[in-house]
């Protein structure tokens, strides 16, 4: 039991250390005892604390945390920091955490001189206490170092048997230990430096002590042990490594005095002085010899070991150890023996390993001085710092990794290197595209200065601002042009190896934004990342300058009159020629647009609240010269025009007003007509509309924007009479090319400045009747549909979408007006109503013609243009509009949804992933092993398996190998096809949605779930909610069973065919179609359930179909088929978790009875077979989970011939499935007594024969009918002796008397008590209490009145009987 000594005061009754300022707190030299005033000497006893919940109570504290404050360090640790947390309003002196453990540390020291052994078991007791533990020691059990061991041993049983949370200091969250290890640091850290100071380091077993008990206790199996052993020794690593240090400084300013004395003396005087030297320098190799021997003692007994300990945390605290040891003491650390450490662990699993060993090797570069030591190491392992910085899982990893990769940046990095680390730039983690900016100001301020070198004289800033623009974009290029290629390299590999598309790198989300102001591209994240690195990023004002520049011609400075001076300014900025420093390519002009885009929104962004008007005026006045330069010097590049165009929404318009500018407003407006007048690419129309939308919202300039927009709707109007002009019947009329683009371009303008204007007026505008309106026009153009031109293909589609969003605009004009009531308004909404009738109904007619039309030879693009106006057509008409609602019929439904499953398949054909080629090679393979390998149906296998191939390349003809390599899904084409596939997608989803299209047709996409990506599979959960509404609140059943049968069914196909490898996408999909049956709240509760009858009735379907796949296969004698098919039991599996044991013998039955029709054997070994008796077993397990729990008396082992005790992979249920069943099972029932059964005689030897041919034969024999009782046929248990019940068996695959689909079946007798099987005689065979069962009965089974009413009347209520144990029982009488 520890004592505490008695030359020692409580740390109450010790006098409390002056007042001292900052620069002393941290001195490590220790105070002795002070003249202190007479206030200073006020014992510490009478320091208060805050009353309250805020007081300090250390019984309270030793309540909750379980650790006895007997220990005065111990308890000087807690007093320490509980009193700077509890009080805040006391003197500094008193509140210090350093002074009180100081003197601290200075008194027990003082202690350590007069009772070593006392002293020394306070010092122990610390680490006892600190690990959580009450036992202590006593001054002979701490200095009997061969004893550690088992005195260690013994407070471990102790601690094991004690009732100790998990929790100890270190990690408890208790706020008393908030500030624990902060201060258990502080104190060993001055109590090493003082005992240095003192002597006592070097003379006292206060270290060998301390390893002792230390070093053993690192390596307990406890882990509160263990860690906080390793972290003690740590730290005392850590000061002894800062004294060892300030020795070795000591050493070599001894050195330097016994030079100068020798120089400076001579004779007796010197040799005196030497004397004095010689003697402080063995002193202090002494203490450097001993030193080295204790930091070598904590490496080896500590370090070494708990480096690689299975807790992250323990070897996280080892690894920072060690990048503190490399800061303290670099002369001993900075070899390659330690710095292979850091090397090792950047390869750990745990993410915090990884991220402290990264923190210790930027303070290994920070040391330049000792740069030559680590040359080998960076060598070594610089590979693995940049596959960190690219690629690590954790983004605080490769933050950190990047700053120490911006020390190696000048020295140790190539320049592909470089490239690849400045990549970063455009990664999907925000904190790592602002973490690689100092590393990318450094390769940008490299390539400046290489732009600047061999100009003559100094260079002025303006021109460093130049070259900064020219250099930037030129990085800009080159990463761009490295990213592209690495992301194809990526797509290789993923091809390659066979990954599915979904792997793909994440996408930034600042890229894939919801909304277009959300979306930055590659150049918004530039300049986000870069705003406060780069300057050329933040100088928008430089970059507009550089950019208004001509760089088509540049300067010749070789030339000797470019070099001359002219009335002494120099000629090297003359007009119409630029300096080959800041001179753009092509490529770089057009980053930088957009860069300059980027940064005037950033700018904008970023202003200080105040200042926000000030930085828009600013950017206003620049634009309102530059802009009108920019738009002509770009005018004729279609993807530059259209960054420009997105300018002036950044100006401040008024502007215009007060500067007295209205010629330049007008010719802006000008010049943004003109330019949507003569592009009809989207993304040009859509800046352009941008822009007028900004210049139309300018209320105090109206008048001007008024009248612009009508000269632009006379300009369009003009345009499209001109082009039809000379032509009586549009429809058949005759266009050229040139004609049908100006058409096009056109209706474009059209169609994307109706979407964001209400142009309707402007379309059915005739001038009194004087000429066609636009709506006539254009509807005559759609016609032209029909013709099926490809060429008009663009035209016929923009014209359709024109007259849609003409309809769409008519339509918010309707209101709801009585027609009793006396009102103005209705005559004219009457009107206006029929009017809007006569337009639908003429464009549906047209719609559904070039949609889903029999007789139209349309255009694809027309096609798929029609089908999506068509779907919004009905989705603003339909059932919810309370004025002209308008339905599809259901042939046009059907053809609706025809049209986007051939789409579908048109879709998967451009897709390269697991299901292609590759795929299709490998069942190649398979299929010529069956063929070789001497099989009957090796001819008629190869022959299925080349029809169905054929058949297969009709669907979804799988891409070669070799076109493989040459199909970019990042392309620009791949990118537009998948855009247009999901849209016309989420149309369709969104019509079902609206009623437009009734739910039934939702089958067609769910039975592609997984295997046309994510995106389109997130657009299935809208899906299984409906159904899920359907189910529960409409109490529509069918419709649920019908759509889900399809969905499963045709996805099975999709495996059968050969179209996808197996059967996963098919499991999957029942796993996401589980939330339709069953609907689940919080904490798994069950808020509602689908009738059981449909779920039910799915099972039933689904085994019906299945059985007679299975039946053809078996009867072809195609094997291979056949093992396909059986996996189709896997998919039908996890819909089997909501159904109950009455369900379950339902559908068991059912499944018996279609195997048994379809003349299939099961086969209770074959591994083709096993997802049946998985199945099978599943529902078995169902079965008997209420029967199990209302037995009585002990659990049955499962080792034992439980045949409920199945895989988890045969069953195929997650942790959640089962915890959910186990939660729906009834509490357990009182099982009732078994009752004796007389015994039945033994079956003869043939019949024992006949039943083990029945397992392995198709035909089984039929034996002598035995007697039947007189109650209708029951399957009874059978038993085998004890020895033979060892391992559970698979199930008899013997059909059984099967009642009809809609009847109950029989619930199986009580099998018997293991006390009455152990009255059997040895000598009667296994097989005596087998059931006999009449193979050759074909009786009917009675329905299920009649049974019920025979069990009311006849026999009693039979105990239930899992029916794997009958089953299992059953086999087992045939061996």
């Amino acid at each position: 039991m520890s004592t505490t000594p008695a030359p020692r005061r409580s740390l109450r009754e010790r006098k409390p250390v002056a007042p001292q300022s900052p620069d002393d707190d941290d001195d490590p030299k220790p105070r002795r005892k002070a003249k202190q005033s007479p206030i200073a000497k006020k014992p510490r006893k009478t320091r208060k604390t805050k009353d309250g919940e805020d007081a300090f109570d250390p019984q309270q504290v030793a309540k909750e945390s379980k650790i006895h404050a007997d220990n005065p360090l111990f308890s000087a640790q807690l007093v320490c920091f509980c009193a700077m947390y509890i009080d805040f309003q006391m003197l500094d002196a008193i509140l210090n955490p350093a002074a009180a453990l100081q003197s601290t540390s200075e008194d027990f020291l003082e202690s350590l001189d007069q009772s070593p052994g006392l002293a020394l078991a306070e010092i122990v007791n610390l680490v006892l206490r600190s690990c959580g533990c009450n036992e202590s020691v006593d001054a002979d059990q701490v200095v009997d170092y061969d004893g550690v061991v088992d005195a260690l041993d013994k407070f471990t049983e102790d601690l094991k048997n004690q009732e100790q949370t998990a929790a100890y200091p270190l990690t408890s969250k208790l706020p008393a230990f908030k500030k624990f290890r902060k201060s258990l640091h502080e104190f060993l850290d001055r109590l090493i430096t003082s005992a240095a100071s003192l002597g006592s380091l070097y003379t006292s077993d206060l270290i060998p002590t301390l390893q002792a008990w230390v070093i053993a206790m690192s390596s307990s199996q406890i882990r509160s042990f263990r860690h906080t052993a390793t972290f003690i020794a740590l730290e005392l690593e850590s000061a002894l490594c800062g004294v060892a240090a300030a020795v070795e400084k000591e050493a070599e300013l001894s050195a330097r005095q016994r030079e100068g004395e020798k120089k400076r003396r001579a004779g007796k005087a010197a040799a005196a002085g030497n004397k004095n030297l010689d003697a402080k320098a063995a002193e202090i190799r002494e203490h450097r010899d001993k030193l080295k021997e204790f930091i070598k003692e904590f490496i080896d007994g500590v370090f070494m070991h708990r480096y690689r300990d299975l807790d992250p945390v323990i070897r996280a605290d080892c690894v920072l150890a060690l990048g503190t040891w490399f800061t303290k003491h670099p002369a001993h650390f900075l070899e390659a023996a330690y710095l292979r450490y850091l090397g090792w662990v950047l390869s750990d699993p745990a993410a915090p390993v990884r991220l402290a060993a990264v923190k210790a090797l930027d303070s290994v570069y920070s040391q330049s001085t000792y740069a030559a030591r680590t040359l080998q190491f960076t060598e070594r392992f610089k590979t693995r710092l940049l596959e960190m910085a690219t690629k690590d899982v954790d983004a605080a990893v490769r933050v950190s990794t990047l700053g120490v990769l911006e020390l190696l940046a000048a020295t140790a990095l190539e320049e592909d290197e470089r490239e690849t680390v400045a990549l970063c730039v455009f990664d999907a983690e925000k904190g790592v595209r602002r973490a690689i900016g100092p590393f990318v100001h450094e390769c940008w301020r490299e390539t400046v200065e290489e732009r600047l070198v061999g100009r003559p004289g100094m260079v002025k800033d303006e021109e460093r601002a130049r070259a900064g623009v020219k250099a930037f974009g030129t990085v800009l290029v080159q990463w761009g042009a490295r990213l592209d290629e690495a992301m194809e390299d990526e797509e290789e590999d993923e091809t390659e190896s066979g990954e599915a598309r979904s792997s793909k790198q994440k996408e930034p989300s600042a890229l894939v934004g919801i909304s277009p102001e959300d979306r930055l591209g590659r150049a918004g994240l530039v300049v986000e990342a870069l705003w406060d690195h780069v300057e050329a990023v933040s100088d928008w004002e430089t970059l507009l300058d550089v950019l208004l520049l001509d760089h088509s011609s540049a300067e010749d400075t070789s030339a000797p009159a470019r070099k001359g001076k002219a009335n002494g300014k120099a000629r090297a900025n003359d007009e119409g020629l630029v300096d080959e420093a800041w001179r753009l390519e092509e490529e770089e002009e057009t980053v930088l647009i957009e860069v300059l885009v980027a940064s005037l929104h950033h700018a904008k962004a970023v202003a200080k609240k105040g200042e926000e008007e000030t930085v828009t005026n600013d950017i206003t006045r620049a634009l309102i010269k530059a802009l009108p330069r920019l738009l002509m010097k770009h005018q004729t590049d279609q993807n530059r025009i259209a960054n420009v165009l997105a300018l002036p929404s950044l100006m401040n318009l008024d502007l215009y007003l007060e500067m007295r500018m209205m010629t330049n407003y007008t010719n802006l407006w000008d010049d943004i007509i003109k330019q949507f007048l003569s592009h009809s690419q989207p993304s040009v129309l859509r800046s352009a509309i941008g822009a007028f939308q900004h210049l139309l919202a300018a209320t105090s300039l109206s008048n001007q924007n008024n009248l612009k927009m009508l000269e632009l709707e006379d300009e369009l109007s003009s345009a499209l009479r001109d082009a039809v002009a000379g032509r009586e019947e549009i429809e058949v009329a005759g266009f050229d090319e040139d004609e049908v683009i100006a058409l096009g371009a056109t209706c474009a303008r059209l169609a994307e400045l109706c979407s964001t204007r209400d142009m309707s007026g402007w379309m059915e505008e005739d001038e009194g009747g004087k000429q066609s309106n636009a709506w006539n026009i254009v509807s005559a153009l759609a016609d032209r549909g029909r013709l099926g031109y490809k060429e008009e293909a663009f035209m016929i589609s923009q014209s359709l979408q024109l007259l849609t969003v003409h309809v769409f605009w008519k339509a918010t004009r309707l209101r709801i007006v009585d027609p009793e009531d006396e009102n103005e308004e209705a005559p004219e909404q009457a009107e206006i109503l029929d009017k809007v009738k006569e337009q639908r109904d003429s464009l549906l007619e047209k719609l559904v013609e070039f949609a889903v039309g029999t007789q139209s030879n349309t255009a694809e693009a027309v096609t798929r243009t029609a089908f999506m106006c068509l779907m919004n057509l009905h989705m603003v008409f339909g059932p919810a509009h309370q004025i002209a609602a308008v339905t599809l019929d259901d042939e046009v439904q059907f053809r609706c949804a025809g049209y986007v499953q051939a789409e579908i398949e048109r879709y998967a054909e451009t897709l390269v992933g697991p299901d292609g080629a590759e795929q299709d090679a490998n069942d190649g393979g398979d299929d010529e092993k069956e063929n070789d390998s001497g099989d009957e149906e090796g001819s008629d296998a190869g022959a299925e398996g080349k029809k169905r191939k054929d058949k297969g390349k009709g669907k979804a003809a799988a891409p070669t190998k070799q076109s493989v390599k040459e199909v970019d899904p990042n392309s620009h084409t791949s990118l537009l096809t998948e855009y247009a596939f999901i849209e016309l997608i989420v149309t369709f989803v969104r019509a079902i949605q609206t009623g437009a299209l009734h739910v039934r047709h939702t089958g067609i996409l769910l039975s592609h779930y997984g295997r046309l990506g994510t995106t389109f599979d997130h657009f299935t959960k809208p899906i299984v909610d409906m159904l899920r509404e359907e189910g529960m609140t409409k109490d529509n059943g069918d419709l649920v069973v019908v759509v889900v049968n399809q969905a499963l069914q045709e996805a099975f196909t999709m495996v059968l065919d050969g179209v996808v490898s197996d059967e996963t996408n098919a499991v999957q999909l029942a796993k996401h179609l589980l939330p339709t049956f069953i609907l689940r709240g919080a904490h798994l509760a069950v808020l509602k359930k689908l009738d059981p009858q449909y779920i039910v009735q799915i099972q039933t379907n689904a085994l019906s179909w299945i059985a007679k796949r299975i039946a053809i296969y078996e009867t072809n004698s195609n094997k291979k088929s056949l093992r396909v098919a059986i996996t189709f039991f896997r998919v039908l599996v996890p819909l089997l978790a909501s159904i109950q044991s009455r369900d379950a013998m339902k559908i068991k039955a059912h499944m018996d009875q279609v195997l048994a029709q379809a003349k299939v054997e099961v086969s209770a070994t074959s591994k083709v077979w096993e997802p049946q008796r998985a199945y099978e077993k599943r529902l078995a397990a169902i079965m008997a989970k209420d029967k199990v729990a209302g037995t009585k008396g002990r659990k049955p082992k499962a080792s034992k011939g439980d045949g409920l005790t199945t895989d988890e992979d045969e069953t195929d249920l997650s942790e959640v499935e089962k915890l959910v069943e186990d939660r729906a099972s009834p509490p357990p029932a009182p099982r009732p007594r078994p009752r004796a059964r007389p015994r039945r005689p033994a079956k003869t030897p043939e019949n024992v024969q006949d039943d083990d041919e029945d397992d392995d034969q198709a035909g089984p024999s039929s034996p002598e009918p035995p007697t039947t009782p007189k109650a209708r046929p029951r399957v009874r248990a059978t038993y085998k002796s004890k020895a033979a019940s060892k391992s559970p068996v698979k199930a008899s695959s013997r059909p059984s008397p099967e009642p009809e689909p809609d009847a109950v079946p029989s619930v199986p007798s009580t099998p018997r008590s293991q006390s009455e099987l152990s009255d059997v005689p040895d000598n009667v065979p296994d097989d005596a209490f087998a059931t006999p069962v009449n193979q050759n009965s074909r009786k009917r089974s009675r329905s299920m009145d009649d049974d019920d009413a025979d069990d009311a009347h006849s026999l009693p209520a039979p105990s239930p009987t899992p029916a794997g144990d009958m089953q299992i029982r059953r086999k087992r009488a045939r061996h």
